[in-house]
């Protein structure tokens, strides 16, 4: 028994990151579409087969649970997966919402996310289904996710970009900034040095804590495997910055996951 978590590339290896610190015991299996990143700009229909396919794969592990480590997933492919899989799987979308309501004290929320989460209102709807007298304001930042691979984290140019984007947000006397997407925590600590009053929600340690309310430690290998469709340096170069321990990475061909 195991829990999988997949992602459309490389962000989801914040969510790996915290949950193997707090399952140290339980295998865990991370699948990157890779070859197929990023999903951000395919259709819905798109979204839900990709996902469909990374779940089936990973449920072949025998996995007791899902975790959907990519907002855009979460958002369209969520529910469909819980059918489908007929397995408990969680996403990153509530856990979010549910840490940025005990964070806020204004009830003024931002949320930024690539283009596709966005544009699926799903931490809006969320948010204000739990508070309709919150104000949420929603901004796209779709140059973050390749800063985040091209591991520029912390330089001048990180920082304007991270201005240009956020300035609005902030203008709007937002308390609370909501991460949506797992690349966007590796960015926290230069979003934290401009603007120190905010409060940040990561969602790879959101996503943890909620996992922790359903799904108990279990004692198996300590098995930790990676698998990705596509060759990626910045995946390994991520990984190695990420991972305090050397988890193997397998390349799988696309046609082993593409059966549906």
């Amino acid at each position: 028994m195991a829990i999988g978590i997949f992602d459309s590339g490389i962000g989801g290896l914040t969510v790996f990151r915290e949950i193997s610190k707090e399952y140290p015991y339980t295998d865990i299996y991370y699948l990157g579409d890779t070859a197929r990143v990023p999903y951000g700009n395919k259709s819905k229909e798109t979204i839900i087969r990709y996902s469909l396919e990374c779940g089936e794969y990973l449920k072949g592990f025998n996995i007791d649970v899902l975790v959907i480590a990519c907002n855009t997933a979460s958002s369209y492919a969520l529910d469909i997966l819980k059918n489908y899989l007929n397995i408990p799987v969680i996403g990153v979308v509530l856990p979010g919402v549910k840490t940025a309501l005990k964070f806020t004290k204004n009830k003024k929320i931002g949320v930024i996310g690539t283009t596709a989460t966005i544009k699926s209102n799903s931490y809006k709807k969320f948010l204000l289904k739990e508070d309709k007298d919150l104000e949420v304001y929603q901004k796209p930042c779709p140059l973050f996710v390749p800063l985040v691979e091209e591991g520029m984290l912390n330089n001048q140019i990180t920082k304007l970009i991270i201005k240009e984007y956020l300035d609005d947000l902030i203008d709007k006397g937002i308390d609370t900034l909501i991460l949506g997407c797992t690349h966007y925590p590796l960015l926290k600590d230069s979003i934290k040095s401009i603007y120190p009053n905010i409060n940040i929600v990561d969602s790879s340690k959101a996503t943890t804590e909620f996992l922790k309310d359903i799904y108990k430690p279990k004692k198996e290998n300590r098995l930790r495997k990676i698998f990705i469709t596509d060759e990626s340096q910045n995946f390994i170069n991520l990984k190695n910055i990420l991972l305090e321990e050397n988890v193997e990475v397998e390349k799988l061909e696309l046609s082993k996951i593409c059966k549906l």
